[in-house]
């Protein structure tokens, strides 16, 4: 990551190979022994330097039974999934605050737009796993209750219960989880 020249933020290399334009980290299934009870393994910019300037990477998202990939955003991709193991119920909230849900299966494609807040959440009784697409070299992607829940320094806990209507005790409560 040292070169002088950059694109993007993103060092230009000045000795490519081949090996730059190649990743083998999708094939394997990652470890969802997590609270999520998934996994993100991304090929994008910053593990796949080939990916560099053309605007797009990949993820493979593995789900154990009953697995989620929490509500988040990606304010820089549209992501695209294609389902290559599983059950999972997908989704994404408009501006309006309109749900759109489905329930995708194996061979089957759903879409987020840019920027919403999105989730997956596997809903059948084995693993799933998805093969991902982003339009963007590097999607960025923001967890929203670890956003709210565990910032540094933190969000004040009155701010968080007056958005959600809670008491503090409630929203102290929640944070705990997330240290």
């Amino acid at each position: 990551m040292a070169p002088a020249i950059k694109i993007n933020g993103f060092p230009c290399k000045a000795n490519i190979t081949a090996d730059d334009f190649f990743f083998a980290g999708l094939k394997k299934a990652g470890n969802t022994n997590n609270p999520a009870g998934s996994v993100v393994t991304a090929a994008n910019v910053q593990s796949f330097p080939g990916v560099n300037t053309l605007g797009v990477s990949m993820a493979r998202i593995d789900y154990a039974v009953g697995g989620q990939n929490p509500p988040h955003t990606h304010p820089r991709a549209t992501e695209i999934i294609f389902v290559t193991e599983g059950t999972l119920e997908v989704g994404f909230i408009t501006t309006a605050n309109k749900l759109f849900t489905k329930t995708v299966t194996v061979g089957e494609v759903f879409v987020f737009p840019r920027g919403l807040v999105h989730f997956q959440q596997n809903r059948g009784d084995c693993p799933a796993s998805v093969i991902a697409g982003f339009n963007s070299q590097l999607q960025g992607t923001q967890a929203i209750a670890t956003t709210l829940l565990a910032a540094t320094p933190p969000v004040p806990t009155d701010v968080l219960a007056k958005a959600f209507r809670v008491d503090n005790e409630d929203i102290d409560a929640v944070k705990a989880r997330f240290k």
